[in-house]
């Protein structure tokens, strides 16, 4: 019986793509509606949710957090859903990371 030699092929795998999730300012949704949603999508203490909440207000935008593509995906549709079931214009959007 012939032995057939083979080589260990080298994986080369890629990493996967990170996306943050942020979180957009307006003029209408409540400081304590955002600092409600940070606490109960993203799981932030009531100090870093009134952080972001005042990056949100103050830079335009601010960053939730870093997540696989189908978890930011449906982190902004929460948002999106539960902002809209309580009348407000809250937007969430999702930025990939530059690797």
């Amino acid at each position: 019986m012939e032995k057939t030699r083979t080589k260990p092929a080298k994986s080369k795998l890629k990493k996967p793509s990170r996306f943050q999730v942020l979180l957009l300012n307006d003029d209408y949704t409540t400081m304590e509606f955002v600092i409600q949603v940070l606490q109960q999508f993203f799981d932030k203490t009531e100090e870093k949710a009134y952080a972001i909440m005042l990056k949100v207000h103050i830079d335009g935008e601010g960053v939730c957090g870093i997540y696989s593509f189908d978890v930011a995906q449906t982190k902004v549709s929460q948002v999106i859903d539960f902002s809209r079931q309580n009348e407000q214009p809250l937007m969430c959007i999702i930025r990939e990371l530059d690797t």
